[in-house]
């Protein structure tokens, strides 16, 4: 059988191309194959133990795998079509051909731990869960980035090892070159480690609405260089880390309670008695409100200005969602309208008094104008 074999390959040169081809046929009915019995009965079996990492990780290598089966094919296709030969050109064909088929593998593992390393990873959500206690923190994608950098960092280099690059020497030029791109990017550097204290001290988290000097918004994503805001008015603004870390944030989100105040004034004239009234009614109306927080609450008569006296109002609703803040306080200040007007208390309006002085005659001006201008020609 092997001798026909052999005498029909030297009758028939073209027959290696087909078994070559038929090689490469085989591992794509292999890949499709392991792929939709193999891998999903193996991904079933997993999915039935408690831990999690391990259908994550079958997961994470599932297109990495379909890449490996279909470079294993052309790699035994080659070896079949160009065998190993004591002879120095076929010699360095060989080693060309395994070198590749070195390098699909360790990119082929690479390509698997740097979607292991993704931020929907079940392994971050815990971590972040434990360190933050929220899986929604910016810790996770922050993490991934430095991962996945460090995945990319040593498959380049293991594959440039296997190609016959001197690391050694490439990780001392790079130490030589680090000073010099330490010195020129200053501010990129500066931007990563104001990222690294932004996600270690945890100020915000994605979904916040912050405040700082610089921008106002939600947060949408922190990056190695900057942390993207949305505005209220749905502008995206990038903040540089390095900034954003040195500066004041208040972030509203950890509102427990959110402020209601304000002033209303009335007339000096306004009877005392209707003012008494109206305060402790209103008074009473916010304490029996179900809306308002009960902790704090102040209505007092406490300052008179050039329009009258003034009604201070300080308290806190339940709630901190924006929408239903405003339909509290909508509510309040109706009740409030409601009250005064039972109790025939006016609002002050801003008011200047005018004091017009006239003249009998003409004569009466010009001599007012004279007077006048005689006080200034007397002036030094």
């Amino acid at each position: 059988m092997v001798e026909l074999y052999y005498e029909s390959i030297e009758s028939y040169p073209w027959l290696r191309f087909v078994f070559a081809f038929l090689i490469i046929c085989m591992f794509l009915f292999l890949r499709k194959l392991f792929t939709r019995y193999v891998f999903a009965f193996v991904l079933r079996i997993s999915r039935k133990s408690q831990s999690e990492v391990i259908p994550n990780f079958l997961l994470s290598y599932q297109k990495p795998l379909r890449f490996f089966f279909v470079t294993l094919g052309l790699y035994l296709a080659l070896l079949y079509l160009f065998p190993a030969d004591p002879t120095a050109v076929e010699s360095r064909r060989f080693d060309l051909i395994t070198t590749v088929f070195r390098t699909t593998i360790i990119i082929t593992i690479g390509w698997g731990l740097f979607n292991f390393s993704g931020t929907t990873s079940n392994m971050f959500k815990k971590l972040s869960m434990r360190l933050d206690g929220d899986e929604d923190s910016m810790l996770v994608p922050f993490l991934s980035r430095i991962l996945r950098a460090i995945i990319i960092a040593l498959t380049l280099t293991v594959v440039l090892d296997t190609w016959g690059f001197d690391i050694n020497g490439f990780i001392a030029g790079l130490g030589l070159g680090g000073l010099a791109f330490a010195l020129a990017a200053q501010d990129t550097i500066g931007n990563f480690f104001g990222g690294i204290i932004i996600v270690t001290e945890r100020p915000f988290k994605k979904g916040d609405w912050i405040e700082t000097p610089t921008v106002e918004g939600i947060v949408e994503d922190i990056s190695f260089r900057s942390t993207k805001v949305r505005t209220f008015s749905e502008g995206l603004v990038t903040v540089p880390n390095s900034t954003l870390a040195h500066e004041p944030i208040t972030n509203w989100s950890e509102m427990n309670k959110r402020q209601i105040a304000f002033e209303i004034q009335f007339p000096f004239e306004t009877p005392i008695a209707s003012l008494k009234r109206s305060r402790e009614r209103i008074e009473n109306e916010l304490k029996e409100h179900e809306g308002i927080d009960q902790e704090t609450i102040f209505v007092r008569l406490h300052d008179f200005n050039q329009s009258g006296i003034e009604l201070m109002f300080y308290f806190f609703t339940k709630t901190t969602a924006w929408e239903e803040w405003l339909i509290v306080k909508e509510g309040v200040n109706l009740r409030i309208v409601e009250i005064l007007h039972e109790e025939g208390v006016d609002f002050a309006l801003p008011a200047r008094d005018l004091y017009v002085k006239t003249h009998d005659s003409l004569e009466e001006i010009i001599e007012d104008e004279e007077h006048v201008e005689g006080e200034r020609s007397r002036e030094p």
